[in-house]
């Protein structure tokens, strides 16, 4: 596929963490002034990633509220490194979203594209955290889809099938999105035009190229003509 002309565009939509809200910095920093508090030494990088991938797993089983999602993950990758954390204290996590920065180009590109088109969030997470985000976020959303809606986080397709279910067709709507498994590969499978922010240039490695693939948030506004 390729991208619609920008005449047939009525929405564009986009995922939040990763791809307007840098919440790997925003964890990475909530971390390590945990450990700085234990006067521990951590190899941040890896922690990450093995969060990362904890949180996934959770996400996959069945459904819980994102917030106790990220408790259950802080927990379950400190105790892998003999980090002991009170389940109580996890929650330092889910109270650091609020200082979850957006990326330098996010709020620019999102009032571009605001002009032109309709714009609709569709995040993996609880309401109530994504109003704490959203205080970041200069425009005034016109629709947003949350995995506490749907009862369901992605990959599983649910959040981009209650959207289109709301919009009344899958046509007319482009997505743009930062996580390749959770974002382009579904909605490859669902035929609905993607941009992938390939911040870290991943390599496809098999998978199926998305519509189009830049590196910044920025340059996917300037690909749908939001210059």
């Amino acid at each position: 596929m390729a991208l619609p002309k920008q005449t047939q565009i009525e929405w564009v939509t986009t995922s939040c963490y990763g791809t307007l809200i840098d919440w790997e910095k925003g964890i990475g920093e909530a971390f390590a002034k945990q450990a700085a508090k234990d006067e521990l030494t951590i190899d941040l990088d890896a922690l990450l990633a093995r969060f990362f991938e904890e949180q996934a797993r959770i996400m996959a089983g069945a459904y819980e509220l994102h917030a106790e999602v990220m408790r259950q993950a802080v927990g379950n990758v400190c105790e892998e490194i003999d980090w002991e954390i009170e389940p109580s204290r996890a929650q330092f996590l889910p109270d650091s979203v609020p200082y979850w920065l957006p990326f330098r180009e996010s709020n620019a590109a999102l009032d571009r594209i605001k002009t032109k088109y309709k714009v609709g969030l569709i995040s993996n997470t609880d309401d109530p955290l994504l109003g704490l985000s959203r205080r970041h976020l200069r425009i005034e959303l016109d629709l947003v889809v949350t995995s506490q809606q749907v009862r369901s986080y992605k990959p599983d397709n649910a959040h981009f099938r209650e959207f289109a279910r709301r919009i009344g067709s899958k046509k007319g709507w482009v997505h743009i999105g930062a996580n390749y498994d959770t974002d382009v590969a579904p909605l490859l499978k669902m035929k609905v035009p993607v941009i992938w922010v390939n911040r870290k240039g991943e390599k496809l490695e098999g998978r199926k190229a998305p519509d189009a693939t830049v590196k910044t948030f920025k340059e996917a506004a300037a690909k749908l003509g939001a210059k």
